[in-house]
């Protein structure tokens, strides 16, 4: 795997930061995942590292995207209108075996606040304004509070935190009372990390979201495309890669729709009815 700023002899950009860096062993399984759908694919991608801090609208922005995690909202947002590739499905009865997740509103376990009404008045941390889980479906979750008291329901806003693993530490550090957390990553945590996630409790959950996908912003044949969807799929299938799929959660691959994630754009637009951030 190449590290950022190395020359990718004009391949296409293979990547999973989005769900590699809530836990360290979430990235060696990602990366093992897509060294094999690249080869799978016909070796015409690269794997590249972009670990944190480096900021993920930056990686976004590039033109040679082949096979990259992109929420949903930025993808919505973006006039090159990216290609979608694939989205995964996450193992677990809420997610209803569809390409959705969540926004799970979290608090240190040993807190007082038992639902979100108890954490109103108190310290919310944020990601940044483009995310989907870290910001808008929040925002968008509070908006009928915001409507009712007229005014932000919290003391103090805390932000950028730029990841959902900085809100976690956050959290846990008692920089912030509450926070957002997207839920795959919160799963990934709790099966890769459980002491960590000992230490967090949801006290309530957004409505669903699509799930962020693998893109591709540079131009892209349509029979590179299928041959990457392909890949994709054969990796829930291989036993080659069962113990990644155990430790990435993953039930499925499946062949996205635009229209789900144009919706995102609206509900981010309603989000906004009120200029000040909460």
């Amino acid at each position: 795997m190449r590290a950022v700023g190395e020359t990718l002899d004009r391949r296409l950009i293979a990547n999973a930061r989005m769900y590699s860096s809530g836990a360290p062993a979430a990235r060696v399984a990602w990366t093992r995942l897509l060294d094999w759908v690249v080869v799978r694919a016909g070796g015409n991608l690269e794997v590249l590292d972009y670990p944190p801090p480096k900021p993920l609208d930056e990686l976004w922005a590039r033109g040679d995207l082949g096979a990259t995690f992109m929420c949903g909202l930025p993808y919505a947002r973006d006039s090159r209108r990216p290609t979608p590739i694939v989205a995964p499905v996450v193992r677990g009865a809420r997610y209803g075996g569809e390409p959705v997740y969540f926004t799970d509103v979290i608090v240190r376990a040993d807190s007082p606040y038992r639902t979100l009404e108890d954490t109103f008045g108190s310290r919310l941390g944020y990601t940044v304004h483009h995310s989907q889980s870290g910001y808008v479906a929040l925002r968008e979750h509070l908006l009928p509070y915001r409507e009712k008291i007229g005014h932000s329901p919290y003391r103090e806003i805390v932000g950028p935190l730029y990841g959902a693993r900085d809100i976690v530490d956050a959290v846990i550090a008692g920089r912030i009372d509450v926070g957002p957390l997207d839920s795959y990553v919160h799963d990934l945590i709790d099966n890769l990390q459980p002491e960590t996630g000992k230490q967090l409790r949801t006290v309530t959950t957004t409505r669903p979201s699509p799930i962020p996908l693998f893109v591709a912003t540079a131009p892209i044949d349509p029979k590179q495309v299928r041959n990457l969807q392909e890949a994709f799929r054969a990796a829930i299938e291989t036993d080659d890669l069962k113990a990644e799929r155990d430790m990435l959660l993953l039930a499925d691959f499946v062949i996205p729709l635009r229209e789900p994630y144009e919706a995102l754009r609206r509900r981010a637009e309603a989000a906004e009815r009120y200029p000040d951030q909460w």
